[in-house]
């Protein structure tokens, strides 16, 4: 796929509440659905296989008789993915967040190593409850509501968790030398 392609749905998929927020008037539920299930499907290949299931499980939702639920449970399923990719690292092998250590420094410390393992579970955390926020968004809320926490507070929030953890890590950093 060319990298410009691949930018822009990226961009897509990040502003997804926001395009289904504008455009679900315009388009209706099944268009938005479809595009939001073949977009989780496809660009997400290094987890084809939990983010296949989310989309079928978007589209079945759709299927049932739900379609403007299965629209706005994608950010519950990408939250699912999310979890499923960094818990299953905690599973097998290295931590998702030690991988990306290792590629800055890869004779990590036993602390480091220590340190990446609960900071790849402070983000299973932070997916869970996300996620649950979302859900309850999809099920309970406003549009509105639902495209402002989806689309721009659950953003600021893993602005935050990045932030955060670079503060303590580097704070961390400091007091071992």
């Amino acid at each position: 796929m060319p990298v410009t392609l691949r930018i822009l749905l990226g961009i897509l998929l990040a502003c997804w509440p926001l395009v289904v927020y504008f455009g679900h008037a315009w388009l209706g539920p099944w268009p938005l659905l479809i595009a939001g299930a073949l977009l989780l499907a496809w660009r997400l290949p290094q987890a084809r296989g939990i983010a296949v299931f989310c989309a079928v499980g978007l589209v079945g939702l759709g299927l049932l008789g739900h379609a403007e639920l299965g629209v706005r449970a994608y950010p519950v399923a990408v939250n699912l993915i999310m979890l499923g990719v960094f818990g299953s690292s905690l599973l097998h092998g290295q931590p998702l967040v030690e991988q990306f250590a290792r590629l800055q420094e890869p004779d990590l410390p036993a602390a480091a190593v220590a340190y990446t393992r609960r900071v790849t579970q402070a983000w299973c955390l932070f997916f869970i409850v996300n996620g649950s926020l979302a859900a309850w968004t999809a099920l309970y809320a406003e549009l509105s509501t639902w495209a402002l926490y989806n689309g721009v507070i659950s953003y600021i929030l893993i602005g935050i968790m990045f932030a955060g953890e670079w503060m303590l890590r580097h704070r961390l950093r400091q007091e071992a030398k």
